[in-house]
């Protein structure tokens, strides 16, 4: 259709147009209601009806698409935060899912959550329950389906996944599930990359054509120093680019605003937030997302 043949020149335009808007690369700043279209949407899966936002710059497009998966705290304004600024900065439409629309609607769980609570532990392993592989991996299918239907998005541009915590290896089973469509991925203090499952997402790597970045958290680094080796060896093996790096004195979710305090301090590391921002949209750029 003449409209998609024009894609390229049309992101561009809308890339430099929306850029001229915010600071150089937005380093510290967030997309405001004049920059973007945020909507709340409903996507049908297999597993019901998840709540979701789609939020892309103001403009019909078609913008290439990219599904940001949440932290363990789910959607709430600071995912909307980092996806806004994602849209406008790049001219990308995101899709940022409630991961627990099974059980409840967004955002899930507060922030207030105590990890050394039983209570809290047991509120999060609740919600968390219907995340099997099976069910993450038909939810990301019906995602990709879900944007390809909208008539704003590109669908000659490959997409983008990227997540955080618990999202960091959605995006590998989304990559996986979804090989022709998505074609770049990045995982920040992922959780769970590499398990002695026989679902582990690393196992998963044959299956994808994506190329991805790995950004580790030192202190998840020292509880499973192995991890990155057999991530780097698996890419390896599938041919596969991938770029992994542990964050020396970074913690995990420090590249997240809103993380609650640890030990009485910040978990969030601005410094190196925007470095691993940095590597997100190189690669998004270098995979022609």
């Amino acid at each position: 259709m003449s409209e998609q043949s024009n894609s390229i020149s049309r992101r561009e335009f809308t890339t430099l147009s929306l850029a001229a808007g915010v600071a150089a690369a937005a380093s510290t700043s967030a997309a405001t209601a004049d920059d973007v279209v945020d909507s709340d949407v409903s996507i049908t899966t297999p597993g019901g009806v998840c709540d979701a936002a789609l939020i892309h710059p103001k403009g019909k497009g078609p913008f290439p698409a990219v599904i940001l998966f949440t932290d363990v705290f789910g959607l709430r304004p600071t995912m909307r935060e980092m996806a806004a600024r994602l849209a406008v900065s790049g001219g990308y439409a995101v899709l940022v899912p409630n991961p627990y629309y099974r059980t409840s609607k967004a955002p899930g769980l507060p922030m207030t959550l105590d990890f050394s609570s039983p209570a809290d532990r047991e509120k999060m392993a609740k919600v968390r329950e219907p995340l099997t592989d099976e069910a993450v991996t038909s939810d990301t299918v019906a995602y990709v389906r879900y944007l390809d239907s909208q008539a704003l998005v590109n669908k000659k541009a490959k997409m983008g996944v990227f997540g955080y915590c618990m999202g960091g290896p959605f995006t590998m089973q989304a990559a996986a599930a979804n090989p022709d469509r998505i074609g770049a991925g990045a995982s920040f203090h992922g959780g769970g990359l590499v398990t002695d499952k026989p679902d582990s997402p690393h196992l998963k790597v044959p299956k994808m054509k994506a190329q991805f970045y790995f950004a580790v958290a030192m202190n998840d680094d020292q509880r499973q120093p192995d991890a990155k080796t057999k991530l780097d060896e698996a890419f390896k093996a599938a041919k596969l680019p991938a770029k992994i790096e542990v964050y020396d004195g970074c913690l995990h979710g420090w590249c997240v605003k809103d993380m609650p305090l640890q030990g009485g301090k910040p978990i969030y590391n601005e410094a190196q937030a925007e470095r691993a921002w940095g590597e997100l949209t190189s690669l998004f750029k270098t995979a022609h997302v």
